[in-house]
């Protein structure tokens, strides 16, 4: 992570590589919304410097880009609001790994996920087939461990919603196994 000298100095080299720029007291959501030609891959850039911070809620978006840190269920929740404002189709996928539980943000129109792990690197989505399944072993495979269970959820007004869960398919042979013992 490249850590520059004075904020304007880093508006300035986020304007001429990216196109936008961020203010000397911080980002804010009007900012984000105001992207002329925003894409998931540059709403992206705009968390590359942002700390992780595990927070048991979400939390709401001026905290999460005041504060600058937060984890992948703050970055994925305001990456699906932002994008579906932009006329795109997003959805909030949930992964449970052991010990682990990481949000996505999928974008039907890209075929890829927004991931908080990749918002440093120079490609910050990754491709990845549509259904859950298909996302879940994208996202395991990055942390090199199975997943258990995936969730699609929808985000609203400071709720979740589950819209759908699959076990994966060493959970679903236990569960059987465990009914016909």
């Amino acid at each position: 992570m490249r850590v520059f000298p004075r904020p304007a100095a880093r508006g300035f080299c986020l304007t001429a590589i990216f196109g936008f720029s961020i203010s000397a007291f911080g980002l804010t959501l009007e900012e984000i919304r105001e992207t002329p030609e925003l894409t998931p891959g540059r709403l992206a850039a705009y968390f590359s410097d942002f700390e992780f911070k595990f927070r048991r809620e979400i939390q709401p978006p001026k905290v999460f880009l005041a504060s600058r840190s937060g984890d992948c269920d703050d970055f994925s929740t305001l990456a699906a609001s932002v994008l579906r404002e932009k006329g795109f189709t997003p959805r909030l996928i949930a992964v449970r790994m052991p010990g682990v539980v990481h949000v996505v943000c999928y974008v039907e129109e890209t075929r890829s996920y927004l991931d908080y792990n990749y918002r440093g690197y120079f490609d910050r989505t990754v491709s990845s087939g549509r259904d859950i399944e298909e996302i879940a072993d994208s996202v395991a495979k990055s942390y090199e461990l199975e997943w258990t269970s995936a969730s699609e959820f929808t985000y609203q007004d400071r709720a979740k919603r589950l819209v759908r869960t699959v076990l994966s398919t060493k959970e679903s042979d236990k569960m059987i196994a465990g009914i016909f013992r």
